[in-house]
């Protein structure tokens, strides 16, 4: 078994006023040094944490920052910086050192760059702007950024009641996402039911892992699942789904659904059926809740594709996520 990578809590900070600077660094802070980072890498995401909170506190609107471990390599340290605007009309330009500009994330961009180990930022006039990077200590592990996923609780909620857990073993990955009915800890219970199941059968047929976790939730109030594997040597992505999880095989001139069939994880289900589908070169699948909208279009959001998974996941989130219900949206790009 390859690595195994289960969804965590994400805590979101919103960046309105000077003091999220200071929680955020410190929470970064901590983090490094509790992944073994030296004094001078701790200060690296120190700074650059800073400065990505302090430029969403002075430019932003509605900005938002997670510091969590990174999802493939828990040694690294993972920072993911939202917002809704002003966004930026010339990223590389931004880039250049001592630049400076009114729009998020213009001021000190560049210096935010050199310091982390890998970054990714995609930004749109009127639309807003999300900073990917992470950090990594001196000659350690790089992680090889083919899979991210968030979740956000509905409205002021601690507990999400929608889950993720991902598997890399080679050129293949394989993604399980369930959104608990309703939301609150009852939902998360189901959610947490179908990581804990998914774990047990991750190397059957997606098909047969959903069969599994459909029969095993019965004494949870269910939910909606989907089981993808994405295998990036064969370029093809094998699916199984039940309920309503929205799944795309994403380029950069539009996006095909993959099938997944009605009923409820636990409680009732047509004949599972699983499908495959070739996933084209540059190509990202994606997998959301319903706490997404669908109506979210690839074709409007230039160069999000090529951009790391949790800049594609950040993008989709802001642009589809509806503060009504539970969010989690999984990104993957096949990796060989």
């Amino acid at each position: 078994m390859g690595t195994l990578i289960r969804s965590r809590h994400d805590v979101w900070v919103r960046a309105e006023d000077a003091s999220a600077i200071g929680a955020l660094r410190r929470s970064a802070v901590a983090l490094a040094e509790s992944r073994g980072f030296g004094e001078e890498d701790t200060g690296r995401v120190a700074v650059a944490v800073s400065e990505a909170a302090s430029n969403l506190v002075k430019h932003a609107v509605e900005g938002v920052m997670l510091v969590r471990p990174h999802l493939e390599v828990d040694s690294a340290v993972e920072v993911l910086a939202i917002d809704r605007g002003p966004g930026m009309r010339d990223v590389s330009r931004a880039l250049r050192d001592g630049y400076s500009t009114t729009g998020t994330l213009g001021i000190g961009l560049g210096g935010i760059a050199r310091m982390a180990s890998g970054y990714e930022v995609h930004s749109m006039l009127g639309r807003g702007t999300v900073l990917g990077m992470y950090f990594t200590a001196q000659g350690a592990e790089q992680p090889p950024s083919r899979v991210s996923g968030l979740t956000r609780p509905i409205g002021e909620e601690t507990v999400c009641g929608d889950a993720f857990v991902i598997t890399e073993e080679g050129p293949v990955t394989t993604v399980m996402l369930c959104d608990g009915l309703g939301h609150g800890p009852a939902a998360a219970q189901a959610s947490t039911e179908a990581v804990r199941l998914f774990l047990l059968h991750s190397g059957l047929p997606p098909v047969t892992v959903l069969e599994r976790i459909h029969l095993g939730l019965g004494h949870t109030r269910g939910g909606a699942v989907a089981v993808a594997r994405v295998d990036g040597a064969a370029g093809t992505v094998s699916f199984a789904g039940l309920g309503n999880v929205s799944a795309w095989i994403v380029h950069g001139d539009g996006r095909q659904g993959m099938i997944s069939v009605p009923g409820i994880a636990g409680h009732k289900a047509r004949t599972l059926r699983q499908y495959e589908y070739p996933v084209p070169t540059r190509g990202v699948v994606v997998l959301h809740s319903d706490g997404l909208s669908e109506r979210w279009d690839i074709t409007t959001l230039p160069g999000l594709v090529t951009r790391l998974p949790s800049v594609v996941a950040g993008t989709l989130l802001r642009e589809a996520g509806t503060r009504r219900d539970d969010a989690c949206v999984v990104a993957v790009r096949p990796g060989v």
